[in-house]
């Protein structure tokens, strides 16, 4: 790297965005007469708080909070700094438009689609950690990046593994995503009936935001990446296999056509692909943990169980199916966690509101289930009618 980069992150306080600020930091205090990166503008949600203490530490020149009613309590808390702030959905589009060099999407949920759309049309490179934007929009998010030339880099350490040792398309045979198995990955389906959040919030190896820990333990996560990895890599449904491997140590796989097989290997920490995607084509020195292989001891690989986890089975189905059924298992997905998080709905009831939501839609949707959205408008056209449709099946439950 020669040039300075601009970084701008959407989602700043999250855990992506925390970590990225940390690999920003670490880059530049091992450079500081030729930092690295300069941060332009950094959004979050609601945690004025922890945006304001990130917006001073990095010298930020934006900061921005989606909710619009703590506007005036950013604007206190950064008066006198120099930085300039803004609230609203309108300006988070507006931050994810500026000029940037590279736009760190890390918005969980739909509410990152706008956003990171709006930062893909600018042409500026995009680390893709919201999963949403390929599963809810997929035709219409890489078709933006392709018109305004923005090249994606896959964040998620499964896919960040697969762009590390993926070649010609050609020579690949199939891609291998790895899943640790959760906290669940051993227990009986009678005593996941039961499951309590705190338990699902458990996860072994990582750390990460609520909603993305749950999708862990129900596989839906495995579930979303396998859509991901197929349209960010054009790969076909049937040449992408998931593997159980409890350790995370191994990240993911590409099997050739030889009979070769490279796989990306490294502690579960994710300032690794972060720092891999923010230093490219360059690498990044970083204090992250190193692997003793001899201390691994052994590492194990199971297949996963889809009578436990029929989450897997319902994202293969819906990359199958095409058309809007991504879109819907997303939404619906997002809603059957939300409830259950508010312990309002059981931890299996998770995966069968998204089923049943399917077939619903399928069924009976204004906009036909085999359509594919052709904008934004549409994808969250159809959004809302999964919202709504897996809403009256969890009220349905009480």
């Amino acid at each position: 790297m020669t040039l300075q980069r601009r970084v701008t992150i959407l989602g700043a306080t999250g855990s992506v965005g925390c970590s990225t600020l940390d690999v920003i930091a670490e880059a530049n205090a091992a450079k500081p007469n030729n930092p690295p990166f300069a941060v332009e503008a950094l959004v979050c949600g609601k945690d004025i708080e922890a945006l304001a203490k990130a917006a001073i530490a990095h010298r930020a020149k934006l900061a921005v909070v989606a909710d619009e009613s703590r506007g005036p309590a950013l604007q206190s808390a950064l008066a006198g700094t120099g930085i300039e702030t803004a609230s609203g959905r309108a300006a988070v589009i507006e931050a994810a438009q500026r000029p940037a060099d590279f736009v760190m999407a890390a918005i969980v949920g739909a509410a990152g689609l706008a956003p990171t759309l709006a930062a893909a049309r600018t042409g500026a490179a995009i680390g893709l950690a919201n999963k949403e934007c390929l599963v809810s929009a997929g035709a219409v998010f890489l078709d933006a990046a392709r018109s305004a030339g923005a090249k994606l880099f896959p964040v998620d350490s499964e896919h960040n593994a697969i762009f590390q040792v993926f070649s010609r398309k050609d020579d690949v045979e199939k891609l291998i995503l790895t899943a640790s198995g959760g906290p669940f990955r051993a227990m009986t389906l009678d005593a996941m009936r039961s499951a309590t959040v705190e338990q699902a919030l458990n996860h072994p190896n990582w750390s990460m935001g609520a909603k993305i820990t749950i999708d862990s333990a129900t596989l839906m996560n495995k579930g979303l990446e396998l859509i991901e990895a197929a349209l960010l890599f054009d790969m076909p449904e049937s040449a992408i296999d998931i593997v159980v491997h409890p350790q995370s140590i191994i990240h993911s796989l590409v099997a050739y056509r030889d009979g070769s097989v490279l796989a990306q290997l490294g502690a579960p920490d994710m300032r690794i692909p972060i720092a891999n995607v923010l230093g490219w084509p360059d690498r990044l020195a970083l204090k992250t943990p190193r692997l003793d292989l001899a201390a691994l001891t052994r590492l194990d690989f199971e297949e996963p169980d889809l009578t436990r986890f029929p989450a897997l089975s319902l994202a293969r189905q819906a990359l199958r199916t095409g058309g809007c059924a991504p879109t819907v298992l997303n939404a619906a997905n997002e809603v059957a966690v939300s409830y259950f998080l508010d312990r309002n709905l059981g931890f299996l009831d998770i995966a069968a509101i998204v089923s049943e939501t399917l077939e619903e839609h399928a069924r009976s949707a204004p906009v036909s289930a085999s359509s594919v959205p052709g904008n934004l408008d549409d994808v969250m056209e159809v959004d809302a009618q999964a919202r709504e449709i897996a809403a009256r099946f969890v009220h349905r439950r009480h």
